[in-house]
């Protein structure tokens, strides 16, 4: 369980940093290029994620889950003899998504325009794709990498290389973008252009730091293979069709969020523009799959780094028929996955109107738009971690079943959700799509494991009634200042936001607290904080 926490945490501050960083550079962005122009950037980030989550997604965790495997028998060859062979697989795997996005960019920009009255032009939408195609060149090779460190139960060189990778990712983008259209009096479609170039860049400062790992950790490797035994003959056939069985469900995993977000970028525009709406169908898109998405999935960056640090522990112990132990990591991390995302969500729904004002502009209709879409958060952590509960214990294909059912579904409800309530239908045909697809996860969970636990189930309702709680204390001190004072400016909003938010995580916290839920979910290190501020 310490190796499960351990591991987390580690990949969850690295994911933290890097998802607050992906939303800080957002702000500044937003007000170089505007809001008309922030959506043709929005526009290449799904099929790019698409693309990247084939390259990134499903190669470090297949690995990960190979070498942990084989590390537990002892047989530190066959990891060695994946990574060698792995280098030119992805070299190789890095041209071909580099090609296949720059193929693929005109008829998506071409499925995407469905009307004149729209903002931007097939050829714009074409371009911007093609510019962040450059970064799959790099990517690939860099997850293997990943993979492998992972599967030593080394995290630190993810967790640092991917929050560097973003860093120089940002200071390209936002230096280039301020170039361009401050000091240059270019086109905020340049901008755009180099902002989605600078992904490439990034990728390279993410290498160089893995590149600094690997000289520092091989002597411990080799050590490792010195004293390595064999498990069987493995050939490079044996063993690339176990990675393939692993990561082709994990793929899916990976771009399952941008495979729902397709189907939006597919079918929006098209319903939106049949009921008359094309000229803000760009802008709400944008609002529902960019500056929305962008807030809501910082809570679920918990259910990521739980994931990725929870299979390689659940094939250790699946391998070793140690289902009690098992059981217990399942227990905890259900626990606390909704411990944080529950109230962290819902938070978001309470103060919606406030977040979007501070982080972008006063917005009744993307205020709205982030309010309804924040509970989506739970689902995409839910499933996140019942799919990786999935390929811990080698049920990858109900993965590919489940996620193409909710994916079916989500097709088939869009465009009639859309016609009748415009964004929020986009959203509600998400959140079915996305709770079919975790129902059947947990079923086969139920069956493979026979796991039920009455204590997740109690668990989660006094979470809930806890949240229940701070969203009335948070509505209520919300009310009260804006009785006093409406704000005027987002000096104020934010003091207003840093209030609220304040107010509502020491409700939560000091009841979580006195009900012991905090102390048995995080452990001693919330009581000794407690101590601190007098709660004890």
């Amino acid at each position: 369980m310490s190796s499960l926490m351990k591991g987390t945490a580690i990949l969850t501050i690295g994911l933290f940093l890097s998802k607050v960083l992906g939303l800080i550079y957002v702000f500044p962005f937003y007000s170089i290029v505007g809001e008309e122009n922030i959506g043709l950037y929005q526009y290449s980030y799904v099929p790019y994620n698409i693309m990247l989550s084939i390259a990134i997604s499903g190669l470090p965790i297949a690995v990960s889950k190979f070498v942990s495997k084989y590390n537990a028998l002892g047989d530190y060859e066959a990891g060695r003899r994946l990574f060698k062979s792995g280098v030119v697989v992805m070299l190789i795997t890095g041209l071909l998504s580099f090609l296949a996005l720059n193929l693929l960019a005109n008829p998506i920009a071409n499925v995407v325009i469905e009307d004149d009255e729209q903002i931007f032009t097939v050829e714009q939408i074409s371009s911007v794709i093609r510019w962040v195609s450059f970064a799959l060149l790099v990517v690939p090779f860099m997850s293997l990498i990943r993979g492998f460190f992972q599967g030593y139960n080394q995290y630190m060189p993810t967790s640092v290389s991917q929050l560097v990778e973003q860093i120089v990712r940002i200071i390209v983008l936002l230096g280039g973008s301020f170039l361009v259209v401050v000091l240059l009096n270019g086109t905020p479609e340049t901008a755009i252009k180099f902002a989605v170039f600078a992904a490439f860049v990034g990728a390279l400062g993410g290498l160089v730091v893995l590149y600094y790992y690997w000289k520092k950790f091989k002597p411990e490797f080799n050590t490792f293979l010195e004293g390595s035994v064999s498990s069987g003959e493995l050939s490079y056939k044996d063993i690339y069709k176990e990675i393939l069985q692993s990561s082709i469900p994990i793929v899916f995993v990976g771009m399952s969020n941008s495979l729902f977000q397709l189907v939006d970028m597919l079918t929006f525009n098209n319903a939106m523009t049949s009921i008359g709406l094309a000229k803000v169908t760009d802008t709400y898109l944008a609002m529902l799959n960019f500056l929305s998405h962008k807030i809501v999935i910082i809570p679920v960056m918990l259910a990521t780094g739980f994931s990725m640090a929870l299979i390689p522990i659940i094939t250790k112990h699946f391998t070793l028929g140690e289902f009690n132990v098992l059981r217990g990591a399942m227990d905890k991390t259900y626990q606390v996955l909704l411990f944080i995302t529950i109230p962290a969500s819902m938070g978001i729904t309470i103060l919606a109107p406030d977040i979007y004002h501070v982080l972008y502009e006063q917005s009744e209709m993307g205020a709205e738009v982030l309010a309804h879409y924040a509970p989506t958060a739970i689902l995409f952590a839910l499933f996140s971690v019942t799919a990786a509960i999935l390929q811990g214990i080698d049920y990858q294909k109900w993965i590919i079943f489940s996620l193409l059912t909710g994916l079916l579904i989500k097709l088939m409800l869009n465009t009639p959700l859309v016609k009748l309530m415009q964004v929020d239908g986009a959203i509600l045909a998400t959140a079915i799509g996305y709770l079919v697809t975790i129902l059947i996860n947990i079923v086969v969970i139920h069956k493979v494991l026979h796991y039920r636990s009455k204590l997740v189930f109690r668990r989660t309702i006094l979470i809930c009634i806890l949240t229940a709680v701070m969203m009335i204390a948070v509505f209520a001190v919300n009310k009260l200042l804006y009785f006093i004072a409406e704000p005027e400016n987002k000096v104020i909003t934010s003091i207003y936001l840093l209030i609220c938010v304040g107010v509502g995580a020491a409700a939560y916290g000091a009841l979580a607290y006195r009900l012991g839920l905090a102390q048995k979910l995080l452990g001693d290190r919330i009581t000794k904080i407690a101590s601190k501020i007098g709660l004890k």
